[in-house]
């Protein structure tokens, strides 16, 4: 399956942009949700295993010759411990399970924007966002609570909530403006 990267920037641009809007309109109702999602377990849940079985369909789409004869049994290890962390870490899994969908989500777009590269400097904006999920995805694997303090902190005052969201709402139409006339 390939994917157009006028196409994966729209849809980003406007997945990033448009729930900001609810925080914009009602940004009590938004805080408390986003306060609630790092301790959300059905949250958790859905993210972990969309990043589990997208991590093994991406596995099991690599030519791995060298571990060819191990490849059906890594595949079931890896899934075993995508449900297994489902069920015996259960903190903050939320926060783990948008991590490993945000360093999913990154290498996607940095292969997609590769080949663009060399028609327009306006994919490094693009690459440049996957570089951050990647640095957001590992450090917040590590330290899965400081997303939580940082969710805390940015929702702390209804200024705050509305500043924030109207930052993110700007980013998520420029990047969806430039997939549609850029790329």
């Amino acid at each position: 399956m390939t994917l157009k990267l006028s196409t994966l920037a729209v849809l980003l641009g406007l997945g990033m942009g448009l729930p900001q809007i609810y925080g914009i309109v009602k940004p009590a109702a938004f805080a408390a949700a986003v306060r609630r999602f790092p301790r959300s377990l059905p949250w958790g849940y859905a993210l972990m295993l969309l990043g589990t079985a997208w991590f093994v369909w991406n596995l099991s789409q690599e030519s791995i010759s060298d571990f060819a004869a191990w490849k059906t049994p890594l595949l079931a290890v890896f899934a075993a411990i995508g449900v297994g962390a489902c069920i015996f870490v259960q903190d903050l899994l939320a926060v783990r399970g948008l991590s490993v969908v945000l360093l999913l989500l990154a290498r996607l777009m940095v292969d997609t924007g590769r080949p663009a590269l060399p028609a327009t400097s306006w994919v490094l904006v693009f690459q440049t966002w996957a570089y951050v999920m990647v640095v957001a995805g590992i450090w917040f694997t590590v330290s899965p609570w400081r997303l939580r303090d940082l969710l805390n902190w940015a929702t702390a005052t209804e200024k705050r909530t509305k500043y924030g969201c109207g930052l993110r709402l700007a980013f998520g139409l420029f990047v969806a403006v430039l997939g549609a006339v850029k790329f």
